[in-house]
């Protein structure tokens, strides 16, 4: 493909980049901790910690207009210890000497596709590298029990988003998303994998080599919102694709039942605002495929030149706004 759209998607602002203090990311660690497990919990964290000013402002209760919720700001505030900070310091001297990286949604380098979704997390663990290049992202995704002609399609349309210079996301799990990884590195491109569980702790297990060759590269990344160590739980996934839904700007649905969790990702994205992409046999086969195809902001492709014509659509726009 001899189109690229490197230039397509620019970054505002000045370019300067700030990382958090090591005890403002203790902070955030600490009242992730404390909000619990009920569905939204995180994402309330999130908002509260960037609607006050920062996680230790929250934790002190120094802020100077009541949040939006204000009690849960107080109960947070008060389960915060000062052991818990100073332990959770050194759960992030550990990760940093394993070569993991830590952003908080206080950090310029925050993915800010994901920044701007109502459900983002509170903080993201890294191992490799992201890039200024992955806000110009698609997720790929699709089912692990994946037909011949899927894997092909996956794989295809992958190189092909590689070539142009687009990052492709996936969720790293067989079928669909194994292979859309693998074909972005055999194009030499750029290529992010959202885990479904801790960043330490590879799954599946067959997927090890695959998941070293991600971060050998240089050119991608391991990427979690969840404790290091976490395993995979059915409540994980479906944050999984949260959060790959929101670092991308579409999605791509190779193959998918109306129960999977690549059809949740679909609703995902619309909800997001972003733009889904569904594969013509896909929609041939499935009724739900159908039944979004007729949703605005859904383009049924055949090709990645398909998807690459849209994303030159949503460019446009921004590079008018550079030229005035």
């Amino acid at each position: 493909m001899a189109r690229r759209i490197e230039h397509m998607f620019v970054t505002t602002g000045d370019g300067t980049t700030h990382a958090t203090s090591a005890r403002e990311t203790a902070a955030v660690f600490a009242l992730v901790s404390v909000a619990g497990k009920a569905r939204g919990a995180w994402e309330r964290t999130a908002t509260l910690i960037e609607e006050v000013g920062g996680a230790l402002a929250l934790v002190e209760g120094k802020w100077t207009s009541p949040p939006f919720d204000a009690i849960e700001a107080e109960r947070l505030s008060s389960a915060v210890s000062e052991e818990s900070l100073d332990q959770f310091e050194e759960t992030i001297d550990l990760l940093h000497s394993q070569g993991v990286g830590v952003l908080t949604v206080l950090d310029t380098e925050y993915p800010a596709n994901l920044r701007a979704v109502y459900n983002r997390p509170p903080f993201l663990t890294v191992r490799g590298s992201l890039a200024a290049a992955d806000q110009r992202s698609i997720a790929v995704v699709g089912t692990r029990q994946a037909t011949e002609q899927g894997l092909t399609q996956a794989r295809d349309l992958a190189r092909d988003l590689a070539e142009a210079d687009v990052t492709v996301l996936s969720g790293l799990a067989l079928g669909i998303d194994g292979a859309a990884h693998a074909a972005a590195l055999d194009a030499g491109g750029r290529t992010v994998a959202v885990m479904g569980t801790g960043i330490n702790r590879i799954y599946p297990a067959a997927h090890r080599d695959l998941a070293r060759r991600i971060v050998d590269s240089g050119q991608g990344a391991l990427v979690s919102q969840f404790w290091p160590d976490a395993p995979p739980t059915k409540y994980s996934f479906p944050m999984r694709n949260v959060v790959m839904s929101g670092m991308a700007v579409g999605t791509v649905v190779i193959e998918a039942s109306k129960t999977s969790g690549a059809k949740m990702q679909a609703r995902l994205a619309l909800e997001h605002g972003k733009r889904l992409f569904l594969v013509e046999s896909l929609v041939m086969h499935e009724q739900w495929a159908r039944d979004y195809a007729e949703r605005p902001g859904v383009t049924v492709v055949r090709s990645a030149t398909d998807v690459i014509d849209v994303l030159v659509e949503l460019a446009q726009p921004l590079e008018q706004l550079t030229l005035t």
